[in-house]
């Protein structure tokens, strides 16, 4: 597992990275700016949050390190690591179906509730990085 630098980053291909599953105390980075909106996270070897212009986007529990996220209007993708499985909750549009990929393998379709909140589980221990896309259906 990779340790973070920053608690959030932009990487050379626009995708961002952030988290650090490795602090053993609560971490916050407010304001970060990348091509007009606005990301804050917090992290710490407990939960990773990242809210995007205010809103909820990713968490994760136990603490994850989120590498190369992208976000679209019908796909969120990114690689995640960490030292053992988490239940990641992604904040997408409300009352949508998703297909969802981990590692390259059809993990099957959720909808998200009226929140907009769908929820998955990685099992991070066995492997260096896993790979999570979830595509609008």
């Amino acid at each position: 597992m990779e340790i973070m630098s920053t608690l959030i980053r932009v990487e050379e291909d626009g995708s961002i990275s952030f988290g650090d599953a490795g602090l053993k105390v609560k971490s916050k980075q407010d304001d970060f700016k990348v091509e007009g909106d606005v990301y804050k996270v917090k992290t710490w070897e407990e939960i990773t949050k990242l809210e995007r212009n205010g809103l909820f986007a990713y968490e994760s529990v136990p603490g994850t390190n989120v590498e190369h996220m992208r976000v679209a209007a019908d796909q969120v993708s990114f690689t995640v690591s960490g030292p053992q499985d988490a239940e990641i909750t992604l904040g997408l549009e409300a009352g949508c179906e998703y297909d969802i990929q981990i590692d390259g393998k059809d993990a099957g379709s959720m909808k998200t509730n009226l929140g907009g909140k769908l929820t998955l589980s990685a099992e991070l221990e066995a492997k260096d990085k896993v790979e999570v896309v979830v595509r609008k259906a």
